[in-house]
């Protein structure tokens, strides 16, 4: 396993070149990346990148960069990396179910690692209880009959060998769509300088030596076909989708192979506050997802998080990642905010942000009554840390729901 730390940096932090080995090589591979990604990821600076919501990790060659989370004061970049994985992890954005998050914590230099590690650990299990065969058709010349004769195609590349047969017949073997995406997976990290794997992607590809090199795209996901047989393939498939579909493989001359794993922050909090309270509720409870509604016309809204109770009572959650000071929402949040207390018949919602110091604002009142209900909202704040370690799922779901009592 790779030795050379990565960069971390937070988000909405600068990287400048010429700090901790970022050069300029590595700056241009971002900033042409970020233009074929209508640059979303990050703003291009004098001599830098500065980042933004976006949280993460790349690879440019040799070259490991982590953008972090940070919601409070503690600068510690190990705790908020095991944050994100810990977030990563409950989204299942990152299948490590088998693995221990203290062992993810003692044993990767850096996210991308993690995922390097099962990749391969996936393989090699699938190896040890043997690789599926399929059936496939293949037409090639042969030198006696075999399955139906291709006559046009027996003409034109038989006309001189008169002893061969062209022939499409059926074969019964390893090289299928899943072990065709596999290997293009393990390309992909030979690919990448993961020096520390060098070794063991080697030594899987022996098994892979039979295989036909297809280059893999989003349609050949779609394919695939889940059963009895396929199973055991899922988390394997699952990472190859991740390193195939992120991968830029020389995205200008010059320039060094990249891989991209980044998520959008508020979209990751949105979800993991969504799973915290799904998983850990009361059974008097029940959490619904993105409930989106007709509004106007073509248009929809779409509240983060519905709450509703056994009585039929709805409650709204709207999270939002980022640090505000102030103790009340803001005019456009407060509108929204009513549409949804109307549209759902809740009497309640709340804005959730990360907690630094702040404290909970009281339920206001909104003038406006639909049916003689009285309809409010608050500001709620919520750590996802605890003393320094990551709070446990249980106590942030009671704390979340105790401020909409």
């Amino acid at each position: 396993m790779s030795k050379n730390k990565p960069i971390q940096v937070f988000e909405y932090q600068k990287l400048k070149i010429g700090q901790d080995g970022f050069t300029e090589t590595h700056f241009q591979s971002l900033v042409l990346f970020n233009e074929k990604n209508s640059n979303k990821y990050f703003t291009a600076v004098h001599k830098g990148i500065l980042f933004n919501c976006y949280v993460g990790v790349i690879q440019i060659g040799g070259l490991t960069i982590e953008i972090l989370p940070k919601a409070d004061s503690n600068d510690n970049k190990l705790i908020w990396r095991d944050v994100l994985l810990h977030m990563l992890k409950e989204c299942k954005l990152i299948q490590v179910d088998n693995v221990s998050e203290t062992h993810l914590k003692k044993k990767y230099n850096s996210v991308l690692e993690a995922y390097y590690d099962i990749y391969l650990n996936e393989i090699e299990y699938l190896i040890k209880r043997g690789l599926i065969k399929k059936y496939r058709k293949n037409q090639s010349n042969q030198l006696s009959l075999k399955g139906k004769l291709l006559f046009s195609q027996n003409i034109q590349k038989n006309l001189v060998h008169k002893e061969r047969f062209y022939c499409s017949h059926q074969v019964y073997d390893r090289n299928n769509l899943i072990h065709q995406i596999l290997l293009e997976g393990l390309s992909v990290l030979q690919h990448l300088e993961t020096r520390g794997f060098t070794d063991r992607i080697n030594r899987i590809m022996l098994e892979f030596d039979k295989i036909d090199k297809v280059k893999i795209t989003p349609r050949h996901f779609a394919k695939i076909q889940t059963n009895r047989k396929t199973k055991p393939y899922t988390n394997a498939i699952q990472i190859a989708r991740m390193l195939i579909l992120n991968y830029s493989p020389n995205i200008s001359s010059g320039n060094e192979n990249m891989l991209t794993l980044l998520f959008d922050m508020n979209k990751l909090w949105e979800e993991y506050i969504f799973r915290i309270l799904h998983k850990y509720k009361p059974a008097t409870y029940k959490v619904s997802y993105q409930n989106s509604d007709n509004f106007w016309e073509n248009k929809r809204i779409k509240p983060d998080i519905l709450l509703t109770k056994e009585d039929g009572e709805n409650f709204i959650i709207d999270t939002k990642w980022k640090i505000t000071t102030s103790n009340k929402p803001s005019d456009e949040d407060l509108k929204q905010m009513f549409v949804y207390n109307l549209h759902w018949e809740s009497p309640k919602s709340m804005l959730l942000y990360p907690q630094i110091d702040q404290k909970d604002s009281e339920f206001g009142n909104y003038k406006f009554k639909y049916n003689d209900r009285i309809n409010q909202c608050k500001l709620g704040f919520v750590s996802i840390l605890d003393s320094g370690r990551i709070k446990k799922g249980k106590q942030l779901c009671d704390e979340i729901l105790s401020k909409i009592q």
